[in-house]
C-alpha cells in the first residue's frame, strides 16, 4: 500500500553521479495553457504504476464562446480568479497537505503565455514555502505519457495528438526521448475543424458540432482534397481542404441546414482518409527505425470525435498494433497528466529550478523530422 507523505526520490552521490531510487510518490499537477483551469494530485506507486486521487477542471467555454474563440487576455484573467480555489479542491478531494507532497508539477509551456505564467508562477510560490521540488512539464510530453497512467503502458509506442494547437505523430521512446515523425504544415486539426464550424455558422466549440452535423449529411456531395495523400513523409496539411470548404459553402449561400450537414460530413470525411493515410506512413516509419510499437495511442481534445476513433483504430489494425485512448476526460487538458508527467521525472531525478522560464512555444522533441522552412508555424508548438 502506497503511504501518503512519502518522498519520491533518495538521491545518492557516487562519483559524481546522481542515481534516483524509484519510490512512491505524491504529486500535485497545475494545468492553464489555455481555457482549462485544472489541477489533480496523483500518486505514483514504487511500481511505476499510478492512480488518480483527484482531478479538478474548470473549462472557460462560456468565457470564450461569445468570441467565438479563446480570447488569450480573457483566459489569463479567469486562470488569476480560479487557480487557487481549484487547487484547494484537488488537495481536499485527495485528502492530502501540501506538505505530504513530493512534487509540484506545473505546464510551463507551450500554451498561451499569460495562463502559463499564471500556472507555473503558483507552483513556484508552493514549492518555495513548503521546500517541495518544482517539475516543469511541457504539456505535449503530458499528453505523451498519459497512457502510462491509465493503461500501463510499456515504452515505445505510436503517440497520434491532435488538439486546437498541434497535430503530431511521435515516437513515444522514454521519458524525456521523443522523436517527431509528422506534424501539420499549417492548421492543426482542433483548429480546422472550429473554423469550418465558424464559416458555417456552428456554435463554438466548433469541433463536436461538426462532428454532430456529419452524422446527418452526405460526404459523397462534395469532392473535398485529401491533402499529402500518398507523400512519403507523415506530415498533415489542412489549410487547403479548409479554403476548399469555404469556397463551397460560398457558392450555395444563403445555406440550408441540408448544405451545413452535407459541407460537415464531406469535410470530416477528407479528414478521415487523410489521417489513416498520415499514420500508415508514420506507423511504418516507426517500425523501420524503432521496431514494432507496443500500441498507438491518441490523445487531444479530436480524439473525442468518434468517427476520428474509428480511423484511428482502422489505422492501428492495419500497422497490426493495438489501439489505446485514454478516457475523453484525460484526452483534453487536465491536471492528472500534468501531475503524471511530473512524477514520472521525478522518478528519474528530474527536477526545476525556481529560475524556470515559462514558454509560449517549446518543442517535444530534439530529433524533429520536420522541413526545416515549417519550423516557425503552429507545428512548432
Amino acid at each position: 500500500m502506497l503511504r501518503r507523505g512519502s518522498k519520491a526520490q533518495v538521491c545518492l552521490q557516487t562519483q559524481g553521479l546522481n542515481l534516483a531510487i524509484d519510490t512512491a510518490s505524491l504529486v500535485l499537477g497545475i494545468e492553464t495553457t489555455c481555457d482549462e483551469t485544472a489541477a489533480a494530485v496523483i500518486e505514483r506507486g514504487s511500481d511505476g504504476r499510478g492512480r488518480i486521487l483527484s482531478n479538478i477542471v474548470h473549462s472557460q467555454i462560456e468565457d470564450h464562446a461569445p468570441y467565438g474563440g479563446v480570447v488569450p487576455e480573457i483566459a489569463a484573467r479567469a486562470h488569476v480568479d480560479l487557480l487557487d480555489g481549484v487547487i484547494a479542491r484537488a488537495m481536499r478531494q485527495a485528502d492530502v497537505g501540501f506538505v505530504q507532497l513530493s512534487g509540484v508539477a506545473a505546464a510551463a509551456g507551450p500554451g498561451l503565455i499569460g495562463g502559463v505564467i499564471v500556472g507555473l508562477t503558483t507552483a513556484k510560490a508552493i514549492t518555495l514555502v513548503h521546500g517541495t521540488p518544482l517539475i516543469a512539464v511541457n504539456h505535449l510530453e503530458a499528453h505523451a505519457l498519459t497512457p502510462r497512467l491509465t493503461h500501463a503502458l510499456p515504452f515505445p509506442y505510436c503517440l497520434f495528438l491532435a488538439s486546437g494547437g498541434h497535430t503530431q505523430i511521435v515516437a513515444v521512446l522514454g521519458v524525456g526521448d521523443y522523436v517527431r515523425l509528422g506534424t501539420t504544415v499549417d492548421d492543426a486539426m482542433g483548429e480546422a475543424f472550429d473554423k469550418v464550424a465558424k464559416m458555417l455558422g456552428l456554435p463554438y466549440p466548433g469541433g463536436p458540432q461538426v462532428e454532430r452535423a456529419a452524422e446527418t449529411g452526405d460526404p459523397e456531395r462534395f469532392a473535398f482534397p485529401r491533402p499529402m495523400l500518398g507523400r512519403p513523409d507523415a506530415n498533415f496539411s489542412l489549410s487547403g481542404l479548409k479554403t476548399a470548404v469555404r469556397n463551397e459553402a460560398s457558392r450555395l449561400e444563403p445555406l440550408e441546414r441540408q448544405d451545413v450537414c452535407d459541407l460537415c460530413a464531406g469535410f470530416q470525411a477528407a479528414v478521415l482518409e487523410t489521417i489513416i493515410d498520415r499514420l500508415d506512413v508514420g506507423l511504418t516509419q516507426f517500425a523501420e527505425r524503432f521496431g514494432p510499437p507496443q500500441a498507438l495511442v491518441a490523445a487531444g481534445g479530436v480524439a473525442s470525435n468518434q468517427a476520428i476513433r474509428g480511423a484511428l483504430q482502422t489505422a492501428a489494425d492495419r500497422a497490426g498494433t493495438e489501439f489505446i485512448i485514454p478516457p475523453p476526460k484525460l484526452c483534453t487538458d487536465n491536471g492528472a497528466m500534468i501531475a503524471w508527467a511530473g512524477a514520472e521525472r521525478l522518478a528519474l531525478g528530474l527536477t526545476d529550478p525556481l529560475e524556470t522560464a515559462p514558454r509560449a512555444r517549446w518543442l517535444l522533441d530534439a530529433n524533429v523530422t520536420t522541413p526545416a522552412k515549417f519550423a516557425n508555424t503552429r507545428a512548432g508548438f
